[in-house]
């Protein structure tokens, strides 16, 4: 287990969260050992994902390892909860529910609940989200950030949807915190074939190209 603080300093440190949506247990197990492999330690496993649950599950019950777990598309309060017990560190959604706000913080809990506009982002701000969830990025581009951190500099701020390994560092530059990225990390025939390697250099080279700007 790890402490909300360990959660956050690790998310905001490395700048990045891969998330995961895959079927099969053995595959994903290796493709996450593979990602981590990469220096990528925050792994997010989303909820429309087959028994995401007991995946959550058993990634956390491996003691020797130093992933810290989280669970996306979470959608309410009953699900954040049953992540939570299944070990997630972190509960992430694409939408703003407050009562999913509220299930985290009892639970001391990083939360990252979705927004998009300026509104939003500050509502979900003010009722306690760790960070907000920015989505879908790939609508506004890595400008929108720098354009919401100027009047909001206090909020802190993750892009989901559209980010690949090449623009990743634009959003951190633009003023993003971290940004979360799954499709372009997770190679389908790599996986497919099971030549984790692959996923291992891209994952190496995206954390390159955030620690370039994150110096």
């Amino acid at each position: 287990m790890f402490t909300k603080e360990e959660t956050l300093k690790e998310i905001k440190k490395s700048g990045i969260v891969a998330v995961i949506r895959m079927a099969d247990i053995e595959k994903l197990i290796e493709t996450v050992k593979a990602i981590r492999k990469g220096g990528v330690r925050c792994i997010e496993i989303a909820m429309t994902t087959p028994d995401a649950i007991n995946m959550i599950k058993e990634i956390t019950d491996d003691e020797s390892s130093d992933i810290i777990t989280g669970a996306g598309t979470v959608l309410d309060s009953e699900t954040a909860r049953a992540a939570i017990l299944a070990g997630a560190e972190y509960i992430v959604s694409p939408v703003l529910n407050i009562e999913l706000i509220k299930l985290c913080k009892r639970y001391n809990k990083t939360v990252i609940p979705g927004a998009f506009t300026p509104t939003e982002i500050l509502i979900a701000w003010e009722q306690g989200a760790d960070i907000v969830k920015v989505f879908p990025a790939r609508a506004v581009g890595p400008k929108y950030f720098g354009d919401i951190k100027a009047p909001l500099p206090q909020v802190e701020l993750m892009p989901t949807g559209g980010i690949s390994i090449e623009n990743a560092a634009d959003y951190i530059k633009a003023g993003a915190c971290a940004v979360a990225i799954g499709s372009a990390l997770l190679d389908k025939k790599a996986i497919a074939e099971q030549n984790y390697y692959i996923l291992t250099e891209k994952a190496e080279k995206l954390v390159e190209s955030i620690k370039q700007v994150k110096r």
